[in-house]
């Protein structure tokens, strides 16, 4: 019998052996079949997962109390961690996203699928979207996210419980851009203020 890796824990082992059973069952479409991360097209949840390494399944709303007593959870972002958008009249599934990058206290950028249209239909990734905290206290509980649609920051802004936090397990090689513009992502945050 192989070994497992040294960097693979045992709740992620069980839980990638699960998600191999569910897709060959047909249960669960393979997120994982594009050539790239950047190539995928689907529903940000099993997205989040392949690019976070947190393996929980469900509803992205489900992802913050799911998360309880089996990932460390908390306001402040790391690259690698996923946000956890709450449920919301604009997000009733809520939205899960994946921390690429911390550009300052309150600008990060997101790799993220399932939020603007790319060539007219919704579900593509993005990488390095920018991601801005409104909240009064500076805790991440409001944001404002980068809009394909509307070529900067959306209109809305929406409540978010939380990031998660992957442990050991290694983000995506692709996460991050070799050059991404942490200007343009201030710009965006701070021009329309």
């Amino acid at each position: 019998m192989a070994r497992r890796p040294a960097w693979i824990s045992v709740p992620a082992m069980k839980g990638r052996i699960i998600a191999a059973a569910l897709t060959v069952a047909g249960l669960m479409p393979a997120p994982a079949a594009a050539r790239s991360l950047l190539d995928y097209v689907g529903q940000c949840v099993p997205f989040a997962r392949t690019a976070s390494g947190i393996n929980i399944f469900g509803d992205a709303w489900t992802w913050w109390s799911q998360a309880d007593g089996r990932y460390a959870r908390g306001n402040r972002p790391r690259v690698g961690s996923v946000i956890a958008f709450a449920k919301q009249a604009r997000l009733p599934l809520g939205h899960v996203a994946v921390v690429s990058r911390i550009v300052e206290k309150r600008v990060l950028m997101l790799t993220h699928a399932n939020w603007s249209r790319l060539n007219g239909a919704r579900g593509h990734a993005e990488q390095d979207v920018t991601l801005f905290d409104v909240s009064p206290r500076n805790d991440w509980s409001r944001v404002r996210v980068w809009f394909r649609d509307a070529d900067g920051l959306g209109g809305t802004t929406y409540d978010v419980n939380g990031f998660i936090y992957a442990g050991a397990a290694p983000p995506a090689r692709e996460l991050t851009g070799r050059h991404p513009d942490d200007v343009a992502a201030l710009i965006d945050a701070y021009a329309g203020r």
